[in-house]
């Protein structure tokens, strides 16, 4: 049902840009019968907005990977640098929160921690919504930030690192097996932000996959059980990917391939101070409006990236 509602979405947003299309065709046409100038700011206006809506189609017909119609699983957690990269990485967070609800993802935080001083030391989203994973992905990696420190009372500048890392959420065909006698189960009163969303029981549920190390906690749901379901479910999609990078791993290795040196490095640099500036490392896409990219504004880099991962090498 999922799929079919996603296809359904599809062939709809093809028929409203037809009909677009044939209602500007249509005014053209009479505007050129009577001699009509007057149409012109409304048929160029119209086109520039059928244009924009071809490539955001365009964008998502590049979303052709196993795994890229299904939702995702989003975590948010600061580099080096104590409070500084704390507050970045909560900034992120509110970043690519604004982002998908811009696109009309359902967000849901299933665990929140608190920074020290300020911002987060972790965050784990969960976006649900039509190609989700295929579009977030493209955010993975680190983000780096370049500002006058408002906790530095010298007010120097400061560079902060902060890393974003999506996983595809699993279908029940998809789900590897977990041994029970794998995991540690701990049970916790969670924390958070404040707000009637913050549990007052000890409902947060913390699980550890003994044999890898994986930790995966959620405290979001009042229900233990809820939230044991959803941590079973996020180690589940944790582990496949584990899974499939390893294997991407060992064919590398015996293809004799080098891995990237460049591996770890930023993605993308947000510059505040002495100049204000956008850049992915990536593909060169660039902006000086900083703060609308803050606000959510990234979907000319995601698309930006998704191309040049469709582009052969």
């Amino acid at each position: 049902m999922r799929r079919l509602a996603a296809v359904e979405g599809d062939l709809e947003a093809v028929a409203r840009l037809q009909g677009s299309l044939e209602d500007l065709e249509t005014l053209n046409q009479l505007a050129l019968e009577e001699d009509d100038d007057s149409v012109a700011a409304e048929l160029t206006q119209g086109l520039a907005t059928l244009a924009t809506a071809v490539e955001d189609l365009e964008v998502l017909a590049l979303l052709g990977g196993e795994f890229d119609d299904r939702d995702a699983i989003v975590t948010i957690h600061p580099g080096a640098g104590g409070t500084e990269s704390q507050d970045w990485a909560e900034m992120l967070w509110r970043m690519l929160a604004r982002w998908a609800e811009r696109r009309g993802f359902k967000v849901t935080v299933n665990d929140y921690q608190e920074g020290d001083e300020a911002g987060i030391k972790s965050v784990t989203l969960t976006l649900e919504g039509p190609r989700a994973y295929g579009l977030v992905s493209a955010e993975t990696g680190t983000h780096r930030l370049v500002r006058i420190s408002p906790y530095d009372q010298a007010k120097r500048r400061h560079t902060s690192f902060a890393a974003v890392d999506a996983i595809p959420v699993l279908e029940d065909e998809d789900t590897p097996e977990i041994d029970d006698a794998d995991l540690r189960i701990d049970i916790y009163r969670s924390s958070g932000p404040g707000g009637q969303g913050v549990n007052t029981t000890d409902s947060a549920v913390r699980i550890t996959h003994l044999p890898t190390g994986i930790v995966v906690a959620v405290q979001n749901e009042r229900s233990q059980l809820a939230n044991k379901t959803i941590a079973l479910k996020i180690l589940a999609a944790r582990l496949a990917e584990r899974a499939r990078k390893e294997r991407e791993a060992q064919l590398a290795a015996l293809r004799g391939e080098r891995q990237d040196i460049a591996f770890g490095s930023q993605i993308r640099s947000y510059v505040l101070h002495p100049y204000q500036m956008v850049k992915d490392h990536r593909t060169n896409a660039e902006t000086g409006n900083v703060q609308a990219v803050l606000d959510g504004d990234l979907d000319q880099f995601v698309a930006a990236e998704l191309r040049r991962r469709a582009t052969p090498p």
